[in-house]
């Protein structure tokens, strides 16, 4: 969620004055009934949740949602809230972005003190940016790209399964014909188990992302993620470099400049991703 935080903060000092005199001109609907805080919902469509404590932060009213009530959240102490938000104004604060215990979602809280009662509103961030037109995105369209990436993502860990399978059965294979066993026989295997890892890996950083959303990608991510993958396809390939120079050795020596063009272009590959992760740090350096 690292970009839409980025951009909340970006436009901060307008979204949170909004919030705040929209609050304080539907101020007529903020007490203890739970029927008239509901009105708040049609006022703020990023509005996810509603709550009303005491003067000590003790919970008074259900946790309030567009359409349903939770009445088992009557009587908690909020006062650990209180440390998360910041004054802004006279008797309202506003909390950085936060992932909500009770929505599971990306959410921002306003918190306003009345004369008797606290008023706890969490405004969902990406609805908010939405409203604001600093991001566009379809539900249907958003639905569709999570359904496309968890059924990759699912795809992606079967062949991973598939390929440390594959390992373990060719091993086995060759064990019990000791007749066919051979150093390759140990190295194929452990190519098998290198890429099952690396595209694991891949899986479960892309479900992880795109489909449960526990971070958006920024560049230090995205280096750190092909930087993961690469290794992995490089010890692969430098393990199959071993072996064919181990094959031509014994059986045709005139073949080892073949092994020595793997070598190379392993070589290569480890220069090239050193160059990336320099220029992406140098890059995120100047940034900061």
């Amino acid at each position: 969620m690292q970009e839409f935080i980025s951009l909340y903060n970006e436009n901060r000092e307008d979204i949170e004055k909004f919030l705040i005199e929209t609050l304080r001109n539907n101020g007529q609907i903020m007490h203890n009934n739970e029927a008239e805080i509901q009105r708040f919902f049609r006022v703020f469509p990023s509005l996810e949740l509603v709550y009303v404590t005491d003067s000590d932060f003790v919970q008074v009213s259900s946790n309030i949602y567009k359409n349903r009530r939770v009445e088992e959240a009557k009587g908690k102490n909020r006062a650990y809230l209180v440390s998360k938000v910041e004054p802004k104004e006279q008797n309202v604060s506003i909390s950085s972005p936060y992932i909500s215990s009770a929505t599971g979602e990306t959410c921002v809280t306003v918190l306003f003190y009345g004369e008797d009662y606290n008023y706890f509103f969490d405004f969902n961030l990406t609805t908010l940016l939405t409203r604001f037109g600093l991001v566009e995105r379809h539900p249907l369209f958003n639905q569709f790209s999570k359904g496309f990436y968890f059924i990759i993502g699912l795809s992606l860990t079967f062949f991973s399964v598939m390929s440390i399978g594959y390992a373990f059965y060719d091993y086995f294979l060759q064990l019990v014909h000791p007749a066919e066993y051979s150093l390759e026989s140990v190295f194929k295997p452990i190519v098998a188990l290198t890429m099952g890892l690396a595209i694991f890996d891949l899986a479960k950083t892309l479900l992880e992302r795109e489909v449960f959303f526990k971070a958006y990608s920024d560049k230090k991510d995205e280096s750190r993620l092909l930087s993961k993958f690469l290794s992995a396809i490089i010890i692969a390939l430098s393990i199959e470099a071993l072996m064919v120079v181990f094959k031509t050795a014994l059986n045709d020596p005139t073949q080892m400049l073949y092994a020595l063009y793997l070598i190379i272009g392993v070589a290569l590959i480890i220069l090239s991703l050193a160059l990336y992760n320099k220029l992406v740090i140098r890059d995120g350096e100047c940034k900061e």
